[in-house]
């Protein structure tokens, strides 16, 4: 059966997007928005994100907004392909001017006011379950920016050379800044212990991000009592439907997704799991695990408690990758929800059966938690 990555693959290649016509030179206010590639690592193409409009842009480059405000796909689509994509080919570790100024821009506390030239007129589009969509992009010939003024609390980390990259986030998400201005500011570079600091792929910073998070999390989630009961949370959005089945038992996590009638008739399912001392290879399903287990961690520490996890992803035909950020806020839409309790587990997995398009023995045959025949040895 072919893999996550490979099947996305394809779905990227047939999705048509309409995108504005736009000219080798524009203006507008950057969210304040900074894109970082992969390709080529360690020289990368760094560069900012810039719509023709003026004035308050932040919401599109906020993606915790964007379920709030009951945005469907296309509305997403619609609001990211209005980003053209600046690039410049830099080398990680660059301290040169390129990087000074996409610092400046991703610690920026409000838009960005810019006027860009392009070495030629931007063209394509980026899709891609991992990051945010935007629209057409082109190499820099000049940039100018204005209106700068450094969110005090990013900047504080900025000046910081002796603190952890690790520190610096998860001192500002206690501090409730938005995760995604965190990998906004990782990503470039801005973090860390000044002989470690370097520009990361935005793909990369994302799941590092929700990473770190929930393994701080979980260290103390691990010393809380069990819970008593089973409880299913759920959500449902952007041709996704999400069921969150937490288990009376010591922490384990999994996740499983199944894609159906995306491309026809397919009906394909992709898992992976953790014990409770966790794990150390990336995750087969890619970053949609780092972000479900985030959301779950933040409620669980929230609680006091800790149990086992396990998510059932249904995918259906309409669906358009966004990013790891949708099953992030999914996820904390259905966790923030008030759960249905059952006492023992069949009665749970029956409701979650009766809502999933997937048959459920497909899941059960799928997971590794599921399997394990002695479940109270975990609740100790």
């Amino acid at each position: 059966m072919q893999g996550k990555a490979a099947y996305l693959s394809r779905l990227y290649s047939r999705i048509r997007m309409r995108t504005a016509n736009f000219s080798e030179k524009m203006s507008g206010s950057s969210p304040p928005s900074v894109f970082v590639g992969r390709f080529g690592y360690p020289k990368v193409f760094v560069g900012p994100l810039l719509p023709h409009q003026h004035g308050d842009t932040s919401t599109m480059d906020l993606p915790e907004s964007w379920l709030g405000t009951g945005h469907q796909a296309a509305d997403v689509i619609d609001l990211r392909t209005q980003l053209v994509r600046g690039k410049q080919l830099v080398g990680v570790r660059d301290r040169g001017k390129t990087v000074e100024i996409m610092q400046s821009v991703a610690l920026a506390k409000r838009p960005l006011d810019m006027q860009a030239e392009f070495e030629k007129k931007p063209v394509g589009r980026f899709i891609h379950e991992e990051a945010q969509p935007f629209g057409p992009s082109a190499p820099i010939r000049h940039l100018e920016v204005s209106n700068e003024k450094l969110h005090p609390r990013l900047e504080k980390f900025y000046h910081d050379t002796d603190a952890k990259a690790a520190e610096a986030v998860i001192t500002l998400y206690e501090k409730d800044l938005p995760v995604s201005t965190l990998q906004k500011a990782l990503s470039v570079g801005a973090f860390g212990m000044e002989r470690n600091r370097r520009l990361v792929p935005t793909r990369w910073s994302i799941t590092a991000v929700d990473d770190t998070l929930s393994k701080h999390l979980l260290e103390a989630i691990r010393t809380y009592p069990v819970i008593e009961d089973y409880q299913v949370y759920e959500y449902e959005a952007m041709n996704n439907y999400f069921a969150v089945l937490l288990m009376p038992m010591r922490w384990q996590y999994e996740s499983m997704e199944a894609f159906m009638h995306i491309f026809g008739r397919e009906e394909l399912l992709f898992s992976d799991w953790e014990p409770y001392g966790g794990r150390k290879e990336y995750a087969a399903i890619g970053g949609c695990y780092y972000s479900g287990r985030l959301a779950i961690a933040e409620k669980l520490h929230e609680m006091g408690r800790q149990a086992g996890a396990i998510v059932f992803r249904d995918v259906y035909s309409g669906y358009i990758p966004l990013g790891v950020w949708l099953v992030r806020e999914c996820m904390r839409n259905a966790m923030n929800a008030a759960p249905k309790r059952f006492s023992v587990r069949q009665p749970a997995l029956a409701y979650i059966s009766s809502k999933l398009r997937l048959p459920f023995w497909r899941y059960r045959q799928a997971s590794a938690l599921l399997k394990q025949r002695n479940l109270a040895y975990y609740a100790h």
